[in-house]
């Protein structure tokens, strides 16, 4: 082979070689996106592979001393609903509270004394006002169930309670809080079932609020008008509800958000955004992928009513170890 011959051939092997590279890297890319039934891999987190708090960190104390000073009026919006028999329950979980005895206790003493104490059953997490925690929710990968921070869920999941990723590790939440009064923008009273939430609702809610940008940290509360069928009509509560679709969940982690709430009983759109073959899409995008918390079931009317927009948002979850959520009743104080 001539030498002008073999510098041909030379340089086609190597074009052949990284057409081929190109290709191969291209295929490999495209798998490791596909890695999971969710896309590609999220872990570890921006916490470092031991963190279990999840966006929480966002809330730092200058963070806090923020949302204290949005305190002018001393003004407080209870935002959580009573717990109470005939309240709207999803699929089979149930509520009961019994005081068994009436009184429970005594006579006791010369004094006579007597008391009450209540007996409690029921997903003491996930009724009524509730607070999904990083154990909520994960996604099956191949054989494993995988949680926020790709926990295994073989590894830390226990029938007496998580050993990993409960909602002890949370700690309290003082926090700037933000409403978006989408149903309000929109020109509703209450948003059709269904109704998917997009990014352009958010924003322009956002810009009719006055209170700037959204902020790492914030809680953003978004008020769709569902909660008045809230022990209404608890059918029509149940059957559905408007709420965020999978772009506007992109836009409030892009944000970094600690936590997102609604006047819902699932935070997302139902019907699920994506098509009837989804199931909860929003919850696995906030909670597993980004750590991010949710607050379901808020009574959010009053805040809307007075166009509360900024505050500081109080939220102390029950330290049960190992719980997948808490019970609670979060405040705004303005």
């Amino acid at each position: 082979m001539k030498r002008r011959e073999f510098r041909v051939f030379h340089r086609i092997v190597i074009v052949t070689f990284l057409v081929f590279f190109a290709i191969s890297t291209g295929q490999r890319s495209t798998s490791q996106e596909q890695e999971t039934p969710v896309g590609p891999r999220w872990w570890p987190s921006a916490w470092g592979p031991d963190d279990q708090k999840g966006a929480l960190n966002h809330i730092t104390p200058t963070k806090v001393v923020e949302a204290k000073n949005l305190i002018k009026e001393g003004r407080v919006y209870e935002l959580g609903r009573v717990y109470e028999p005939g309240m709207p329950l999803s699929g089979d979980r149930f509520y009961s509270l019994t005081i068994p005895g009436v009184p429970t206790a005594g006579p006791l003493g010369a004094n006579k004394l007597v008391s009450n104490d209540e007996m409690f059953s029921g997903q003491i997490g996930q009724i009524g006002t509730q607070l999904d925690g990083l154990g909520h929710v994960g996604v099956r990968v191949g054989d494993k169930d995988i949680f926020y921070n790709g926990l295994d869920l073989g590894e830390f999941g226990d029938s007496k309670g998580l050993k990993k990723l409960g909602v002890e590790n949370m700690g309290p939440v003082f926090t700037r809080g933000v409403l978006l009064d989408v149903a309000r923008v929109a020109g509703v009273r209450r948003l059709e079932i269904g109704y998917v939430i997009t990014p352009d609702d958010l924003q322009k809610s956002l810009e009719a609020t006055g209170v700037g940008d959204i902020q790492p940290g914030d809680v953003v509360l978004i008020h769709t008008g569902h909660g008045d069928l809230w022990m209404v009509d608890n059918d029509a509560y149940n059957e559905g509800e408007p709420g965020i679709g999978m772009a506007a969940a992109r836009w409030l982690t892009d944000r970094k958000v600690s936590m997102i709430g609604a006047d819902t009983w699932g935070i997302e759109a139902v019907p699920f955004d994506g098509g009837p073959d989804q199931i909860a899409p929003v919850h696995q995008w906030t909670i597993t992928r980004h750590g991010i918390y949710h607050l379901e079931n808020l009574n959010l009317s009053e805040l809307a009513a007075d166009k509360v927009y900024a505050f500081a948002l109080i939220y102390i979850p029950l330290p049960l170890k190992g719980a997948t959520g808490s019970p609670g009743s979060p405040i705004a104080v303005k």
